[in-house]
């Protein structure tokens, strides 16, 4: 169970209005100024915004899977390392960290079933 930057990245394409800005040694990821994710290529992780009930739940039902990386706002990071999830898990989670970014409106143009088919 591994997945690929490329499919990372589809899942991404799939959602409206999202933005990637670059750094170093990352790329983040907004929806209308509002950041949802991190992408880390050298340690192949992905940081996403979750609830913090959501981050705790992951974090322990799998910590080889999952790690808390920050709360904010009443939010709870997890770091999730590519190698160890499958495509359709991730893609459940980078919704669900950008339905929590993203409007109202936004989020009832883009429904988790059109993610589903990416």
């Amino acid at each position: 169970m591994t997945v690929r930057v490329q499919q990372f990245e589809r899942v991404l394409t799939t959602l409206a209005e999202v933005q990637r800005s670059e750094a170093r040694d990352y790329s983040s990821f907004s929806v209308r100024g509002k950041r949802f994710g991190y992408f880390w290529p050298r340690t192949r992780t992905v940081g996403l915004k979750q609830t913090i009930s959501e981050q705790l739940a992951l974090v322990a039902e799998r910590p080889e899977v999952f790690e808390v990386q920050f709360t904010a706002g009443g939010f709870g990071w997890v770091v999730v390392y590519l190698d160890e999830i499958d495509v359709d898990e991730l893609g459940e989670l980078v919704y669900e960290a950008w339905r929590l970014s993203a409007p109202e409106e936004l989020v009832e143009e883009t429904p988790f079933t059109r993610i589903a088919r990416a």
